[in-house]
């Protein structure tokens, strides 16, 4: 039996792996699909990992408290979904900085963050749910597709399911690396398999800030930074609102050069370091985030040859493992979406026009999602 002592080290330690293992093939589609190559992914998920490892650090050293931060695997969804923008990967990185601003002055300017607490929940997650969408089919197109690729993945996590639902997820991409390694190994080469960050210069756009930086932090806020509030607040923890905006923003900002998309509060993972499994000794449960926090710089190390694993993989893989880590995050999205009635058929129409995938004047379905949910809300309400 371990001691309280010990305890909140596991906890960290478990907290990295969970979050680190179900979430960083999302991560490396979302970065491929704005136009990254397989190196500037692997950047970006090294930096991801170390940014949000030292805004943990501060963060829970500073307030004694079991502060937990994570990447946006939403805002990973919604880049898959975007795809490439005006002005290519420079443009998504400079998008990537604009989400930083935006998260920053969250933090300092009141005002801000009202008019994102206006948002209905419904919206957000209508347009969070039709962005995942597309990516939740593809275990099932790929399934049907490729059985023999696809099918060992599906079933662990099917069989996972019964046995352990933290691990579903985790133990899926496993299996999806070695089928992988067995389909492709040959492929994989070991000059790729070292740690690098890549610099990117930033460069904006009108579209990429619209389609991407506008949609982006609107998720994060909304499916990240908002429940990890909660989460904390359920644990009997008050989260310092404007330092963590601060450092999450902060980090955000210093990751985006070298390809990190966001950075925030977790909220399913956060439950681990702030609740029982981090110890009894509350007083000691901070200790949990900052093993937390040396578990992922020593997953970082790992980003390089996860990179180049998934850029070797064959076709169908990948998207269907990143469809089945995020299947538990649509089916949350889209009951919060529906719930409530009053205004469950604009939800509706924002969740179809996400999912549709359109693009107009250069700018994505994410966005007219959201604009067309805004102004059909109150007018739908309004029949009689």
């Amino acid at each position: 039996m371990p001691t309280a002592h010990g305890t909140p080290v596991v906890a960290g330690i478990v907290t990295a792996v969970v979050g680190f293992s179900s979430a960083f093939v999302v991560v490396l589609a979302g970065l491929v699909a704005v136009g990254a190559s397989s190196a500037e992914a692997a950047s970006g998920l090294l930096a991801l990992c170390v940014t949000q490892a030292l805004g943990m650090v501060w963060l829970s050293v500073r307030t004694r408290e079991p502060i937990a931060l994570a990447w946006s695997t939403p805002g990973a969804a919604l880049l898959i979904s975007t795809g490439a923008v005006e002005g290519g990967w420079p443009a998504a990185v400079g998008a990537f900085m604009v989400t930083a601003v935006l998260i920053v002055l969250t933090g300092l300017v009141p005002w801000l963050g009202d008019l994102i607490a206006r948002i209905p929940v419904s919206l957000a997650r209508a347009m969070l749910a039709g962005v995942l969408l597309p990516i939740c089919l593809e275990p099932v197109t790929g399934l049907a597709d490729s059985p023999y690729v696809v099918g060992p993945v599906v079933l662990a996590w099917l069989v996972m399911h019964r046995v352990s639902r933290r691990w579903a997820v985790p133990v899926a991409l496993v299996v999806a690396l070695v089928v992988v390694l067995v389909e492709a190994g040959s492929d994989v080469h070991g000059g790729d398999l070292l740690p690098a960050l890549a610099w990117t210069t930033p460069h904006w756009t009108v579209a990429a800030v619209v389609s991407i930086a506008v949609p982006l932090y609107v998720v994060t806020m909304a499916s990240q930074n908002v429940p990890g509030v909660a989460v904390m607040s359920s644990f009997g923890w008050t989260v310092p609102w404007r330092e963590s905006m601060a450092v999450t923003g902060v980090g955000t900002l210093v990751g985006a050069p070298f390809g990190g998309h966001a950075v925030n509060l977790a909220a399913i993972t956060a439950a681990m370091t702030a609740g029982p499994m981090a110890g009894p000794d509350r007083s000691r449960r901070w200790i949990a985030s900052t093993s937390a926090a040396a578990t992922y710089v020593v997953l970082a190390l790992a980003a390089a040859a996860l990179a180049a694993l998934v850029a070797a993989a064959p076709g169908d893989v990948i998207p269907a493992a990143a469809g089945l880590a995020l299947i538990g995050t649509f089916g949350t999205a889209l009951a919060g979406a529906l719930a409530d009635e009053d205004g469950r058929e604009a939800a509706a129409v924002c969740f179809l026009v996400a999912a549709s995938g359109i693009s107009v004047l250069g700018i994505g379905a994410a966005f007219w999602a959201l604009l067309a949910g805004l102004v059909l809300r109150p007018l739908l309400r309004a029949r009689v």
